[in-house]
């Protein structure tokens, strides 16, 4: 079977603000408490480029960063799928408002920042990547969806991967037809070859018949359920905890995506 390599982890949520902080709390060394995270940072990103950008952008260059840094890797060279359930809601209800005035004034740089894969051309930006990349939707499922993108990526072409699953809380109106709860970004450093620098070892295998897995923390699972990049919380803590196991995630319609994981 094939496998993957974790050599990096970036995470920013609610008392989740960084991969050395969100492991002593999933790894069980104290609890949990949803504190508001710091500000993001897309401290690649020129001056007057990081002033254009959203939230949403800042959030998941935030985590790319932060696990490109951990795996000592230049992240120039890494291809990237980033996974998203909704994009950049903010711009979207920003155009939409837009659109409701008179002369539809929609701003050219909401109307720029409105596609899926924004946050795919600020890490270009940032960092001169010019590898594949690819940022997908797949509702509540997003986050499996981008995994086994990446893992097909990486095993076909035999490369280190950057994964991205981030969403953030919708605005009002908005968020009265879809609730996310917080918000929530992770990144991995995915590599195919054996490494001494890994932090986990992976195994996919597809499953027609197996539940989702949950969290025994009542936030965090509160968490999970309520962002669709948090369906990574279970993977995380099994990294975290450094101990073999196994872990499923749902691909919808589908089935699952069972996760064996090695320390």
């Amino acid at each position: 079977m094939n496998t993957l390599q974790v050599e990096g982890v970036g995470l920013m949520a609610p008392g989740l603000a960084g991969w050395p902080n969100g492991r002593a709390v999933l790894a069980g060394e104290r609890p949990y408490a949803a504190e508001p995270m710091p500000a993001a940072s897309a401290a690649l990103l020129p001056a007057n480029e990081r002033r254009r950008t959203t939230a949403t952008v800042k959030l998941a260059l935030h985590v790319t960063q932060e696990a490109a840094l951990q795996a000592d890797i230049d992240p120039g060279i890494l291809p990237t799928v980033l996974a998203s359930s909704g994009g950049d809601s903010e711009v979207v209800d920003r155009i939409c408002a837009a659109l409701t005035l008179p002369e539809r004034p929609v701003s050219p740089t909401h109307f720029h920042h409105s596609v899926h894969n924004t946050p795919a051309g600020y890490w270009s930006i940032a960092t001169r990547c010019t590898a594949a990349s690819l940022s997908l939707s797949a509702y509540d499922d997003s986050f499996a969806a981008g995994l086994m993108e990446a893992a097909a990526l990486a095993w076909t072409d035999r490369t280190r991967v950057l994964l991205v699953a981030y969403d953030l809380p919708p605005p009002f109106p908005l968020s009265e037809r879809r609730v996310i709860v917080a918000p929530f970004a992770v990144a991995l450093v995915l590599n195919p070859a054996p490494t001494e620098r890994r932090l986990a070892t992976l195994r996919l295998a597809r499953r027609a018949d197996r539940p989702a897995s949950r969290l025994d923390d009542p936030q965090l699972e509160t968490l999970r359920l309520g962002n669709p990049a948090a369906r990574s919380l279970p993977l995380l803590r099994a990294i975290a905890r450094s101990t073999a196991s196994r872990v499923t995630v749902s691909t919808g319609a589908s089935g699952w995506l069972e996760l064996e994981i090695e320390p």
